[in-house]
């Protein structure tokens, strides 16, 4: 795929998790004209960030004064309030709701293409399933309102009639890698689980509260960083069919896979225990969640994505073990 490096691309959220990664590829790929917009001024997310210092940065609050002026050729919204606990619903309408807005009203006037990030905490406890279908997204029921305000987003952007050229909203399922340092408590379960090992040599998992599932045999769809800036990528060069879409492995697998595969890439022999699961999060806590890909495989994505014993071995050999960034 012939790629053209002079494009203006305008990333948000580009200090954070999969905003950075996404930077760094595209630094990699030869990118000459990136638009990194974020809050630069917390420190925690200084490492992500500091060695892109070639790129304009924006603090996001500018933007909107800012956006008269700027020239681009795409715009990826990866920024938002991602924590699941946060209970201030004002929070999420300011910056999951109305920044999408405006961010979305820009790539329409501008006619530019935009991805942006849902999540599969849209799907709630999975009533009606992991399907990306769009007649089953109104169903959906989301548990708290970080999944609500990602919910209300997507809907909003259904019924639009001013649209960009091309746009996608991307359901991140459990997503994990490099560049997650800053993220504390909502930090993947990768993350925590190469901390807990390193300093006690064991790992504590969520007990089950549900009869009908063992004690770490919760179920996720953990996908790498790096297979989801590709999927980014793919769907920004080849544009398919605008819409919302699952992003996930497409397989489910338990905390207990995820542990193990964390204990033989360090090498170490299994040592789990159980706790319960904090109560504030009890009531909302997912036990199964699988994405469905076929809408992503019909609009010709092809590359694989990889498992936990895939993934998990690089993550922490080549970025947590070393301390590193992409």
């Amino acid at each position: 795929m012939e790629i053209d490096t002079a494009k203006r691309i305008i990333i948000t959220g580009a200090a954070g998790f999969i905003g950075s990664v996404l930077a760094g590829y595209y630094k990699r790929l030869g990118y000459e004209a990136l638009i990194l917009v974020d809050d630069f001024s917390r420190r925690e997310k200084e490492r992500n960030f500091r060695e892109k210092n070639e790129y304009r940065f924006i603090d996001r609050s500018r933007f909107a004064e800012l956006s008269p002026q700027l020239e681009a050729d795409a715009l990826i919204h990866l920024g938002a309030r991602t924590d699941t606990t946060e209970k201030d619903v004002r929070i999420f309408d300011t910056l999951n709701l109305g920044y999408s807005k405006m961010i979305w009203h820009f790539a329409s006037e501008r006619q530019i293409p935009l991805i942006y990030a849902s999540s599969a905490a849209t799907y709630g406890r999975g009533e009606w399933g992991y399907s990306d279908d769009h007649a089953v997204i109104p169903k959906l029921r989301p548990l708290n309102p970080y999944g609500r305000s990602k919910q209300a987003f997507d809907l909003w952007a259904l019924e639009q009639e001013r649209q960009p050229p091309f746009w996608a909203g991307l359901k991140f399922f459990n997503v994990y890698g490099p560049n997650e340092y800053h993220k504390g408590r909502m930090a993947s379960v990768v993350f925590h689980a190469y901390r807990q090992i390193m300093e006690s040599g064991k790992m504590r998992l969520f007990r089950s509260h549900r009869p009908d599932v063992a004690d770490g045999m919760q179920m996720r769809d953990f996908v790498y960083v790096m297979d989801v800036v590709r999927v980014i990528d793919f769907l920004l060069q080849k544009k398919p069919g605008s819409g919302i879409y699952n992003l996930g492995s497409g397989r489910a697998q338990s905390f207990l896979d995820l542990v193990h595969a964390v204990f033989a890439a360090l090498g170490q022999e299994p040592r789990i225990e159980f706790i319960d699961t904090p109560e504030d999060i009890r009531e909302s806590y997912q036990y199964f969640t699988e994405a469905k890909m076929e809408k992503l495989h019909k609009a010709g994505y092809t590359d694989g994505f990889r498992s936990l014993e895939e993934g998990v071995p690089e993550y922490v050999t080549q970025y947590l073990s070393k301390e590193r960034i992409y």
